[in-house]
């Protein structure tokens, strides 16, 4: 069986090389790739894809956006998404959104190659620390990180705030207008209880969101 495989992430460099990987296995191709997310999600709405590998972080549509949408469109869909994030909350955030796995950008090739051809077999996969962080995180509110309430696009905005990038860079690197980016420190602000960007810079070191 030949596995068909739909990439979309938005550093070419990234693509062609995963690309050359896959080319040197016997039984997976890539049938189809996007650079940023609405096309990737108009792309595969077209099918002729058995796995999708996404990267979480992508311009314009984020690939967790993606997930969503492609899930409505049918919860059988079988996608791995792709981050350069270690910090637990992405990988919980697309595992309940419908993703039937999650790795890490530096995970070994072996690893994801063998999460590819189960997925394509109608598997998951899930690391087994963060499997027992999803049964067991049922802890009172209280114990809950803060930056847990914040939406997905919240959340990039809040990371790229946290590396020194100005408003109007995040606007451009996420294809949003200033206004709108604005509008989410705001939200990301009043959320946390804080006053500052200093405050979020100092939340995100400490919850050691960028590693």
């Amino acid at each position: 069986m030949i596995i068909r495989v739909f990439l979309a992430d938005d550093h070419r460099l990234f693509r062609d090389g995963l690309k050359r990987i896959l080319a040197e296995t016997s039984d997976i191709v890539v049938v189809g790739e996007a650079t940023d997310g609405l096309e990737a999600l108009k792309k595969m709405r077209h099918g002729g894809w058995d796995v999708a590998l996404l990267d979480v972080s992508m311009p314009g549509m984020n690939g967790l956006e993606v997930l969503k949408r492609i899930m409505t469109d049918d919860a059988k869909h079988q996608v791995l998404m792709l981050s350069t994030y270690h910090e637990d909350e992405y990988a919980i955030r697309t595992i309940r959104a419908g993703a039937s796995a999650y790795l890490t950008k530096n995970s070994p090739i072996d690893l994801l190659i063998s999460v590819i051809r189960r997925l394509a077999n109608g598997g998951k996969y899930i690391d087994p620390e963060l499997a027992e962080k999803l049964l067991f995180d049922l802890g009172p509110a209280a114990s809950i990180p803060l930056h847990s309430i914040l939406s997905d696009r919240e959340l990039d905005v809040l990371k790229l705030i946290a590396v020194g990038i100005s408003l109007t860079e995040i606007s451009q690197k996420l294809a949003l207008s200033a206004k709108t980016v604005s509008t989410y420190r705001t939200r990301i602000l009043e959320k946390m209880n804080m006053q500052n960007n200093a405050q979020l810079v100092r939340y995100v070191t400490e919850h050691k969101l960028m590693e």
